[in-house]
């Protein structure tokens, strides 16, 4: 079953009653049964939620994503022991070789890559050289191949002034909204698997807690960049609304395709992350991602 994403943005009270959330506001009481909820997202300084409420979220597994005054996703609560042979799978992941990661990693970003080139060419209708920048990707990335197309990709995406920025103005707020929220759910799909986010295959510091999910949603990002880009065509606002949240939520939803199957984006993030626990179990050589778009529809 697809879960459900929760956006709540205004006072309210949450917890819970016969395996339900109660949402109680100044003039309203709704509920809504846990066990549909992946995720939700809090994003007002006066939202309570229980105890209780929280416990049952995180044992059905739901993500509780925490806003901060500027609107933007600023911390999450996942599940600690989703996964009935954990100790094994973080033996596994703790003891993966260099160059099993350094493999792992020159996956990820081909991949990232490709899915770059075929968004500037499904919005372009103009072929690029992307294929070509991610068939020169050596095992780690060791000459940043990674940086060299990101080069080419936000001057192609949006104009030459245009700079990537963490913290930045309109439109790397809604870029940074749509990525945490990728973020949160690759986390929550990770720790489903087993696997310990603190510890990833390239991204390495002491200070972050999703180093793992960092380096997976990489190629899922395009994603995001897509939905923002429809965005900007569609409306002349520039700071995050209500309308805007909701948008960049249903990226969740969105469709992707494997092999022979196509799969919500949030569905599609469990198998990847099932992949890589295999990668590191050596029952797989390479981390199942999904192609973000169906080909046909591009070419």
């Amino acid at each position: 079953m697809l879960k459900k994403s929760i956006l709540l943005e205004n006072k309210a009270s949450l917890s819970t009653k016969n395996l339900q959330l109660i949402i109680k506001t100044e003039t309203r009481e709704s509920s809504i049964p846990i066990e549909d909820i992946g995720y939700l997202v809090i994003d007002h300084p006066e939202i309570f939620l229980s105890i209780p409420a929280m416990n049952l979220l995180i044992e059905n597994n739901a993500a509780v994503i925490i806003c901060n005054t500027n609107h933007l996703p600023n911390g999450m609560i996942l599940n600690l022991n989703s996964h009935h042979i954990q100790q094994e799978i973080f033996k596994n992941q703790i003891n993966a070789t260099v160059p099993l990661k350094k493999q792992l990693w020159q996956q990820t970003i081909i991949e990232k890559i490709t899915n770059q080139g075929v968004l500037l060419q499904k919005l372009s209708n103009q072929k690029n050289n992307f294929e070509f920048l991610a068939s020169k990707v050596l095992s780690g990335d060791s000459t940043n191949m990674e940086g060299v197309a990101a080069s080419f990709y936000w001057k192609t995406f949006f104009e030459q002034k245009f700079k990537r920025e963490r913290f930045g103005d309109y439109p790397n707020n809604f870029l940074n909204y749509g990525y945490a929220i990728l973020r949160a759910a690759t986390a929550r799909a990770l720790s489903g698997s087993g696997l310990l986010n603190t510890l990833g295959i390239h991204h390495k510091s002491k200070y972050n807690a999703f180093a793992l999910a960092d380096d997976i949603m990489e190629p899922f990002r395009p994603i995001v960049d897509e939905v923002v880009w429809t965005i900007m065509q569609n409306y002349d606002e520039q700071e995050l609304n209500t309308q805007i949240k909701a948008e960049l939520l249903q990226i969740l939803t969105r469709t992707v395709y494997f092999k022979n199957e196509k799969s919500p984006l949030m569905v599609a993030l469990q198998k990847t992350a099932s992949s890589l626990q295999q990668c590191y179990t050596g029952e797989r050589k390479k981390i199942k991602y999904p192609k973000l778009w169906n080909l046909t529809d591009i070419e």
